[in-house]
């Protein structure tokens, strides 16, 4: 079965030029398109796609509203931020607000379909041209969650740590470290409370921003 997609933009040459693109990959289907969040949400809630790729800048409702108002759904889609180079902060809000990861527009096909793929198996997808803003970002924060001292990673929730960063779901991380998924599981909460946080991309952030992670960890 090919991955249900909605494309968000208002913009109909980037819809097309999305939908173009993701009709030469047999492993993706647009089911749904929307020119602002007010349409993507009523779109996600007719069509439940397993993926959304979102612009952030739309009239009306934009994509950061959009990404808010979808964690009200009981099983919202992951969503995929569409952006350009300088929007970084908008970036970083849309991450708070729940969004699953960023990818620049001008993307090549063989990319847009691994991010997509990424989030439809539980992973996040972090552009690295864009991540050393969005951490710089996190930095200019006056109010900062720090790590608590004491209760530091151990080598194997950091080697957790380093595939998450990489995208990989919690069945892959279990694949590739030879543990079972509810270890991973466990490990992967573990993670998240140490650090502040409450979801994956935020975790991969939070990490690169207080060094346990370098930029080249992410994608």
């Amino acid at each position: 079965m090919p991955i249900k997609v909605v494309l968000v933009d208002d913009q109909n040459l980037v819809r097309q030029g999305l939908q173009s693109l993701l009709a030469l990959d047999d492993s993706v289907e647009v089911v749904g398109q929307a020119t602002n969040g007010e349409q993507a949400l009523t779109q996600i809630a007719a069509l439940a796609p397993d993926v959304v790729l979102m612009d952030i800048r739309m009239p009306e409702c934009d994509g950061i509203t959009a990404v808010q108002r979808l964690q009200e759904f009981a099983t919202p889609p992951p969503v995929l931020m569409l952006t350009t180079f300088d929007d970084h902060e908008s970036i970083l809000a849309a991450i708070k607000a729940g969004a699953k990861g960023y990818l620049l527009k001008d993307v090549a096909l063989e990319t847009l379909v691994q991010a997509i793929e990424c989030l439809h198996q539980g992973g996040t997808w972090l552009e690295p041209t864009l991540t050393t803003r969005i951490v710089e970002g996190l930095q200019s924060q006056s109010q900062q969650q720090s790590m608590n001292p004491t209760e530091t990673l151990t080598d194997k929730e950091l080697a957790v740590l380093r595939l998450l960063a990489a995208g990989l779901s919690n069945h892959e991380i279990a694949e590739c470290l030879y543990k079972s998924t509810g270890t991973v599981k466990n490990q992967v909460s573990a993670i998240l409370a140490k650090l502040g946080v409450n979801d994956r991309t935020r975790a991969v952030l939070k990490a690169i921003e207080i060094g346990l992670l370098s930029g080249a960890d992410s994608r």
